[in-house]
């Protein structure tokens, strides 16, 4: 019998592997597997995806299953759920709510989005006007949310919204998940530079939401998004994928592929391989390290980092291209309303993934943002003034 905590995470990884063959099993049906052993989310309860163990078996799960063949792509594909949802749950939800939404968000049968920013507050989430107002046993909400990832796939979406104006505003916000689908929930999509339209603006007209899809208790809205927005960090600057993957694995094909014996080629690429990867083991560091559920404000500096990095590893690869980096390859264009990371970045051309990469400092938290809260909520130095952090929400202006 295991004894050990490893020796659990290892004898469930070799049942998973060995009763469903990834070569041999349905991509879904493998997610449904993984999460009934307890291998989704290692250090969430068991039956909750996990195994009850502390975040760092998580890389050795990674790395069997990539090794192994596994599909993995719905951590990517899924990334608002499985990247930033699960978290929330696990840390906020109720039992009720992790039975409900988890597995079916790891298996990909259901799509997760994000619908925190709008149009007067993006940097200032806080500053959110989207109302919610109660009738009953439902949330009436009005608003509007902007620039909302995959929202025209999702069928739910975390949702944060003001729900006591007479509040300061971090205090009258309450976080919710919403149907997608109930009337009343308008998604609107918007095009951006790679010529798909991954992002969108959602319109809430009078849509009800049942109080039993509240996350925490009225008025604790801020408190679970700042959890949403650790884990978001996490996620894009420090999810632990594996080794040589995604746009520095583009890099090494694209290199090996050229014939190129050109020493000052070979010496960038080997310096961006080198930091890419110190960058993955702090990350597995900050993993280790974090709360199931509850990252801490480290994941920021990940963030900020891999935004400057992955931009500096795609000029690279299409800098290698030569005039062929100009152009898209025609197998590679994607339709304008999809958004498929079904093969991972690397099946994504080098001249998609430049153009993505632009993104990367501006979503999840602008990479100024990303410097306060280094400045402020790791190193310790003082905040910037904040005059209407005070203030009743009504009473705080706005343009």
């Amino acid at each position: 019998m295991p004894t050990s905590d490893h020796e659990v995470v290892a004898a469930a990884v070799d049942r998973l592997l060995s009763e469903h063959p990834p070569d041999r099993t349905d991509a879904k049906v493998f997610w449904g597997a993984q999460f009934d052993a307890g291998l989704a989310w290692v250090d969430f309860p068991v039956g909750d995806g996990g195994l009850g163990v502390a975040p760092r078996h998580r890389e050795y799960v990674t790395r069997r299953l990539s090794e192994a063949g596994a599909p993995m792509w719905n951590r990517t594909a899924n990334i608002l759920g499985i990247g930033m949802g699960a978290g929330v749950l696990a840390a906020h939800g109720t039992a009720e709510q992790r039975s409900r939404w988890l597995r079916p968000m790891f298996t990909m049968e259901e799509i997760w989005c994000q619908l925190f920013s709008e149009p007067g507050a993006g940097s200032d989430v806080a500053g959110l006007a989207t109302r919610a107002v109660r009738d009953g046993d439902e949330w009436v909400i009005n608003g509007q949310k902007v620039w909302t990832t995959l929202a025209h796939l999702s069928r739910w979406g975390l949702l944060v919204t003001r729900t006591d104006p007479d509040q300061p505003k971090h205090l009258g916000l309450t976080y919710f998940v919403v149907d997608m689908t109930v009337p009343g929930v308008e998604v609107r999509s918007l095009h951006q530079i790679t010529g798909e339209a991954e992002f969108n603006e959602v319109f809430f007209d009078d849509a009800r939401i049942p109080d039993d899809h509240r996350v925490d208790d009225v008025g604790a809205g801020w408190r679970v998004a700042m959890t949403t927005l650790m884990n978001e960090r996490v996620a894009i600057g420090g999810n632990t994928v594996a080794r040589g993957s995604g746009t520095i694995g583009v890099a090494v094909d694209t290199w090996t592929a050229s014939g190129s014996d050109d020493p000052a080629t070979r010496r960038e690429l080997v310096r961006l391989w080198a930091e890419v990867e110190a960058m993955r083991l702090t990350a597995l560091r900050a993993t280790e390290n974090m709360k199931a559920g509850t990252p801490g404000p480290e994941g920021s500096t990940g963030k900020l980092a891999w935004a400057d990095l992955n931009k500096e590893v795609t000029s690279f690869t299409v800098a290698m291209l030569g005039l062929d980096g100009a152009t898209i390859p025609e197998g590679y264009v994607l339709e304008p309303t999809t958004y498929d990371t079904r093969e991972g970045e690397r099946a994504m051309s080098p001249q998609r993934q430049f153009l993505r990469a632009r993104a990367n400092s501006i979503e999840g938290g602008t990479s100024e943002i990303m410097r306060n809260i280094i400045g402020e909520r790791v190193l310790g130095l003082p905040g910037e003034p904040r005059v209407d952090k005070d203030l009743p929400w009504k009473e705080v202006p706005r343009g």
